[in-house]
Parts: structure tokens; C-alpha cells; sequence
């Protein structure tokens, strides 16, 4: 596989990790067809077994979705785009930080985003977990699986 196709199918994830921050958007079919695209340009065992393992994380995601808060944003009070702060500051913290600093930083991106609308830390954290009872933690769940199929394709990538 050439090293542009390669930045192609890195952009295609992207876009479905973007996706999971927008509703009625399909970011893990987006995801998962990317790792689908890769696996059968590429394939390798290694291709195959990111490709099986990035099929049984997303199915594991979706079977859990039933049993999550349903996304309930206008209960939240927050405008969309703290979640979309939230988001892309976990996205740079699962790689910054491998795995944890996604969930610390979508925690913290929705924080300082809330911080800053509201102006004082007490508003900030009471409006945080708000919104993370209201529409944070499907969205949290979600983007974590994204990522992990993402960071498994990348470690494949650049290790396999």
C-alpha cells in the first residue's frame, strides 16, 4: 500500500472520529469501513487481525449503546460547540497521552470550554457534569472505541 493511500485512509478516520462529535453522522461505520479499506489493500495477517479486532470494539460499543444515557443535548444547556472542544481535545489527548489522555481530555476540553462561557470554575465544573450526564458519556463511549480501532491501525502502521 503507497504512502498516499495510506494518508487517505488516515483522513477517512479522521473524518469518522469527527463524525462521532456530530449527530446523525455514522463516525464508527466511517471508522470501520476505513480499517476495511486498508485491511483488503494491505492484505497482511496483521491487516486482518486489526480488522477483526476493530469489528468486535465497535460491536462491543454498539451493543453497550442500549444501556448509555440516551444523547439528550438540548438538556444540557451547553452549546454544541463545547462538545466539539471536548471532543477534538480528546482526540489530541489519546495520542499525546496513549488511551487515557482521551478520556481526560474530552473531560477537560468540555471543562475549560464551560469554564470559559461561564466564567468561574464553580460554573464551569457544575455545567461539566452536567453535560456529561446529558450527552457526554455516549459520545465519550463512542469516540473511546473510534479511538482505540484508530490507534490499533496506526500501531499496526508504523510498528507492523
Amino acid at each position: 500500500m503507497g504512502a498516499w493511500q495510506l494518508v487517505a485512509v488516515g483522513l477517512v478516520m479522521m473524518l469518522g472520529l469527527l463524525g462521532v462529535l456530530v449527530p446523525g453522522v455514522p463516525g464508527q461505520a466511517i471508522v470501520w469501513a476505513a480499517v476495511l479499506w486498508w485491511s483488503l489493500a494491505a492484505p497482511t495477517s496483521l491487516a486482518w487481525g486489526v480488522l477483526i479486532g476493530a469489528t468486535a470494539v465497535l460491536l462491543l460499543n454498539q451493543a453497550l449503546k442500549p444501556l448509555l444515557p440516551s444523547r439528550r443535548r438540548h438538556e444540557s444547556g451547553a452549546p454544541p460547540r463545547t462538545l466539539f472542544v471536548g471532543g477534538i481535545t480528546g482526540i489530541a489527548g489519546f495520542f499525546l497521552v496513549p488511551v487515557l489522555g482521551g478520556i481526560v481530555g474530552f473531560v477537560g476540553g468540555i471543562y475549560g470550554s464551560e469554564r470559559a462561557r461561564l466564567g468561574s470554575h464553580r460554573g464551569g465544573w457544575a455545567s461539566t457534569r452536567t453535560v456529561m450526564r446529558a450527552i457526554g458519556l455516549p459520545v465519550l463511549v463512542e469516540l473511546f472505541a473510534c479511538l482505540l480501532v484508530v490507534g490499533a491501525w496506526l500501531g499496526a502502521v508504523l510498528w507492523g
